[in-house]
């Protein structure tokens, strides 16, 4: 909104300009969303908490679990309230691939919250029915990806591969099913790695802190073509959006680190892990995801080996899925978990942004 009414005016005062650079308006919707977070965060838990919005904790989960029971729940609320503030103010509305990014991230939304909201009134950890969730996320997969393969241009299908400088094959109209698979799997994914306090805000700081300097590099011409990576005509945008989430993030996590005064739900996970997925695919890393968000991804592996080892050997390969409650069964304490994991994240962020270069 600030650009559009600032824009006009530069030619009047040029100091004015500086709202024309991302970095500048990545930097202000980072602290915009910190500050309506940490400004408005005490009054939402406290809502949630009057509201009785209390989490279900599994009684099969680790004993010191059992005290968070009725810990306010539905805090993501709080993160997409900001984000989309901040988006009004900071983002430039013209672009067609902030639509596409913030409608996702508001659709997967709805589904979290629709679920959220069954388990904190039926007061126990049985939200929507996984085949009502399952197709809740599909079919907003499919509406994204669908958009994104008829206005993506002819170089939207094909697959980049890590430390490789061209595309190994097109895809063509595979491309969707592909791409909708990757929206599911990392919202799943992202909402799996929530079950600790402040681990999955933490590390999906350190996740759209890396894919906003990948979406600036390839939202530049001379940038990406140094680097030998797909430019991206408009992604540049982007980059003020994973700030804001980053910004987002850390005043979230203000009030979600331990111990937690209320929990993200899957308001929040689902959403931010659809919109992690998206923003991929429109950049054309759909692979170094994998990377960026490489603790997600053991965390559903692991809980796709326990769920299919139990049912052909009917035995259990961890102790608990998924996997950072293994390591507190083994009797690391939360903190220790977190943050090792967090660490784990950085690295995996660090692997990932090397690729560029090494390319």
């Amino acid at each position: 909104m600030f650009l559009e009414f600032i824009y006009p005016l530069v030619r009047y005062f040029t100091p004015l300009n500086v709202f024309l650079y991302l970095t500048f308006r990545g930097a202000y919707a980072a602290l915009t969303t910190l500050l309506i977070c940490y400004v408005f965060g005490p009054r939402i838990i406290e809502a949630l908490r009057h509201l009785k919005v209390g989490q279900a904790v599994r009684e099969d989960g680790p004993a010191t679990h059992l005290k968070k029971n009725g810990t306010p729940t539905m805090g993501g609320v709080l993160i997409i309230v900001s984000v989309l503030v901040s988006m009004l103010l900071w983002q430039d509305l013209g672009n067609e691939k902030v639509w596409v990014t913030v409608i996702s991230f508001c659709a997967f939304g709805v589904i979290g919250f629709a679920d959220d909201y069954l388990k904190v009134t039926r007061h126990n950890s049985d939200g929507l029915p996984a085949w009502a969730k399952l197709t809740g996320q599909f079919v907003v997969a499919f509406a994204v990806v669908f958009y994104l393969y008829f206005t993506g241009g002819e170089g939207i299908t094909q697959l980049y591969i890590p430390f490789f400088k061209n595309p190994i094959l097109d895809l063509g109209v595979l491309w969707i099913p592909f791409g909708v698979l990757l929206i599911v799997g990392e919202s799943n994914a992202v909402n799996f790695s929530d079950g600790l306090d402040g681990l999955l805000a933490g590390l999906l700081i350190l996740v759209f802190i890396a894919l906003a300097i990948v979406t600036y590099l390839s939202g530049r011409a001379d940038y990406s073509s140094y680097l030998g990576i797909p430019y991206i005509v408009g992604a540049g945008e982007l980059t003020v959006f994973c700030l804001a989430a980053v910004g987002a993030c850390i005043g979230f996590l203000w009030f979600n680190a331990h111990p937690a005064e209320v929990f993200m739900g899957d308001v929040g996970s689902l959403s931010l892990g659809g919109v992690v997925a998206t923003i991929s695919l429109i950049i054309k890393k759909e692979l170094l995801i994998l990377i960026i968000g490489g603790v997600f991804v053991l965390e559903i592996v692991s809980v796709m080996i326990q769920v299919l080892s139990f049912k052909l050997r009917r035995k259990r390969v961890f102790r608990m899925a998924p996997i950072h409650h293994h390591f507190e069964l083994e009797g690391w304490a939360e903190t220790k978990v977190v943050i090792r994991f967090w660490i784990l994240g950085g690295l995996f962020a660090i692997i990932a942004l090397s690729t560029l270069k090494i390319q």
